[in-house]
Formats: structure tokens, sequence, C-alpha cells
């Protein structure tokens, strides 16, 4: 389960990098009311934290992986 919330975390931190990156539109700090707004900050730090969590799924055993 925790796999799986780190990897919607990181998607939705990679859309809104696609989002910054071509349309310079940061839509997490749009919603939560800018970019130093505590919430938006949140955000951005479950964001990375899910970042580094996604590290550990490139080094495990697929066999391990349960559901």
């Amino acid at each position: 389960m925790v796999d799986k919330i780190a990897l919607l975390l990181t998607i939705i931190g990679a859309i809104n990098w696609g989002l910054i990156g071509i349309f310079q539109f940061d839509l997490v700090a749009y919603i939560f009311g800018g970019q130093g707004a505590l919430i938006s900050r949140i955000v951005y730090t479950l964001v990375g934290a899910a970042g580094l969590w996604c590290i550990s799924l490139l080094f495990r055993d697929s066999d391990t992986v349960k559901e």
C-alpha cells in the first residue's frame, strides 16, 4: 500500500513539474495558495519523500513484491 501511495504522489509531482516546464504554471501552488503556503510545502515534502521511497523500487527483487 505504501508503494502505491508513493507512486501516486510521485506521479502528481511529475505532472506538476511538467506543467512548470511547459507552461510555467505550478498547479500545487495555485491550488494551495502559493509556494510559501504551509499546505503547499507539506505537499512538496510528501512528493519528495515519495520520490525517495520510489528509489527503493528500483532495487527490489520482483519476486518479493506483494499485493
